[in-house]
């Protein structure tokens, strides 16, 4: 309910453009499912396995009977001729050798007349006629195949499908992981700039009475205007990593967004590798697709090798018709069943070449099946060492803040005292800084590499995938 109420609410801001200058928040969840729904990937997907759906229930209609009807009415301009003997000749041959033959008349033989051939139609001007067949394949190897090798392309699609949702799903959770780190450095650098701003207010009143150099004071001028420009430049790029993020999530570049959420370390105990490998092996998205690939090539090899059975069918027919020259038809019926056997004895050798074809096709899925599991052990391995990795930086990085800014609350306080000068206060300032940014950042890699490892393992929420597939 509340995904369908943001569809709509950011639909007509898209529209209407926004109500007011206040940006719309978005949290990554809403990130995430206004990219599916909005996405041309999963779209064209979604189709496609709506598309093989059909294709089961066509498959599935060549097993079920078939009823034709056909109806049809002729009418002759000219009528057909053919050669056929004189009925005249015949007749009245027959009839003197009747007469011969009973001793009736005496034997003539001049009385017989030749026979020869005429042109004679035999066709009525007006013909119609009506028929209804029913036909059901009792056995068809190419049918039975068909059935399955349907059902195959179909798990083939939903398994495309939810590739491309994962996918889309880590590119909309890197451009908001973007969008989200470039917001934290500028809320760092603005907090820089505060500090500058407040210990070069601090310094001037110092040295209006008297207390500080002026290079001191011009120290502290420098400090705020060298942080200005990263400032400046921070903002610009938080621009474009909203917009990138309204690319990724398909809506209207005039929307004026923010990000929500936090960058937020949780420790947590690592797998063993083996048993991530093995995880990955069994549900990445991209292998699981490659498989039924695989397995979509043997069921064409199966219905080529389906040309070399025979086909049996039980059919009936009942036909209705009639002729006439005056369209006063003379009607008939007839009605028959049978069977109705075929088989290819020979054919060029089509059918050997197709299914050569086929299983070249198939072993080729089989070597790129090979490969992309042996790539996809190369990434979990790489992204493992990565995660331990980044994980052992955030922990530093964690106690190094605390440290620096130990350090400069003390520079600044010797800086009050008298005892410390403004380089000192500068430094630690920069050394501050820095250890934030460097804290954020670790924190982001883990996230972002946490998420494209949990992507090439094919975990993924339920709720992202099972709206978007079909029913059976």
């Amino acid at each position: 309910m509340k995904k369908g109420l943001l569809i709509i609410y950011l639909s007509v801001l898209i529209i209407t453009g926004p109500v007011n200058a206040q940006s719309q928040i978005i949290t990554l969840d809403e990130a995430i499912n206004l990219a599916l729904e909005n996405n041309t990937d999963v779209k064209v997907s979604l189709l496609n396995s709506q598309k093989s759906r059909a294709a089961v229930r066509e498959a599935f209609g060549y097993a079920m009977p078939s009823l034709d009807a056909s109806a049809d009415f002729a009418h002759f301009l000219k009528k057909p001729k053919m050669p056929f003997p004189d009925f005249t000749a015949l007749l009245t041959n027959a009839t003197y050798s009747i007469l011969f033959d009973e001793n009736v008349i005496p034997r003539d033989e001049n009385k017989f007349l030749p026979v020869q051939t005429q042109l004679q139609s035999f066709a009525q001007s007006n013909n119609y006629g009506a028929s209804l067949t029913l036909t059901q394949i009792l056995f068809s190897s190419a049918v039975f195949r068909g059935i399955g090798a349907s059902r195959i392309y179909y798990n083939l699609s939903v398994a495309e499908l939810r590739n491309t949702i994962s996918k889309t799903k880590l590119n909309v959770e890197r451009a908001f992981y973007v969008a989200l780190l470039t917001k934290e450095l500028l809320t760092i650098a603005k907090a820089s700039f505060d500090n500058a701003q407040e210990n070069f207010r601090n310094v001037s009143a110092l040295f209006e009475q008297g207390f500080v150099s002026d290079f001191d004071r011009m120290q502290a001028e420098i400090r705020v205007e060298n942080i200005r420009p990263t400032l400046l430049q921070l903002e610009n790029m938080q621009v474009t990593t909203l917009n990138d993020l309204k690319l990724v999530m398909g809506v209207n570049q005039a929307l004026d967004i923010d990000v929500k959420g936090e960058f937020v370390y949780m420790p947590e105990d690592l797998p063993e590798e083996e048993d991530i490998i093995d995880f990955a092996l069994s549900n990445n998205f991209s292998l699981q697709s490659l498989k039924l690939k695989r397995d979509v090539d043997e069921a064409f090899i199966d219905l080529d090798l389906a040309e070399y059975w025979p086909t049996l069918a039980a059919f009936g027919n009942y036909t209705y018709a009639g002729s006439s020259d005056q369209w006063n038809f003379q009607n008939y019926s007839a009605a028959t069943v049978g069977l109705n056997f075929s088989i290819n004895l020979w054919q060029g050798n089509r059918t050997k070449n197709r299914v050569e074809q086929s299983t070249i096709t198939y072993k080729q899925t089989g070597e790129q099946y090979e490969q992309l599991k042996e790539f996809v052990v190369s990434q979990v391995k790489a992204k493992y060492l990565e995660l331990k990795r980044v994980q052992s930086l955030v922990e530093a990085q964690e106690r190094n803040v605390s440290l620096a800014e130990r350090s400069y609350e003390i520079s600044t306080l010797r800086y009050k005292e008298g005892t410390g000068n403004q380089l000192e206060v500068q430094n630690s300032d920069v050394a501050l800084r820095q250890a934030r940014v460097n804290r954020i950042e670790s924190i982001y890699s883990y996230i972002t590499t946490k998420l494209e490892l949990e992507q090439i393992m094919g975990k993924i929420k339920p709720e992202y995938i099972d709206p978007y597939i079909p029913e059976d």
